[in-house]
């Protein structure tokens, strides 16, 4: 990624609410079944929060019971970062915007098996999505 931002954690700090920079800045998880899109259907592009890069569209989102919004692929490979993560006692697959380095959620191979396998789950505070017009 070419177009890389870089901030301070103050500065980020000054320009996201505090619960958006708890989980996008500090790798926070916000709570399930109450979070802004976890429950939506419109149509459109989910973007970083953060910064506002294309992550994922509405047509890869499913409901996998979770409480967070899931999606089976990204809009773009080249707009995310996968890494390993072994916080919390358990060892997972992190999941990050490319161009700002926030913390998005986690990847699961559990996703659906006639689609890509995957479940991206994302927190909804990481994500401002932009519906078709």
């Amino acid at each position: 990624m070419d177009d890389k931002i870089e901030k301070t954690e103050a500065e980020w700090q000054k320009d996201l609410d505090p619960a958006t920079f708890a989980i996008t800045r500090l790798g926070g998880t916000e709570r399930p079944f109450a979070n802004k899109y976890w429950d939506e259907k419109k149509p459109g592009v989910y973007k970083c929060s953060n910064c506002g890069l294309e992550l994922f569209t509405s047509d890869t989102k499913f409901d996998s019971g979770t409480g967070w919004p899931s999606f089976y692929d990204v809009m773009n490979s080249k707009n995310v970062i996968t890494k390993e993560d072994n916080t919390g006692g358990m060892t997972r697959v992190e999941v990050l915007c490319a161009r700002c380095n926030a913390h998005l959620g986690h990847l699961f191979p559990d996703g659906p098996k006639e689609k890509t396998g995957l479940r991206y789950c994302i927190n909804s505070a990481s994500l401002n999505l932009e519906t078709d017009k």
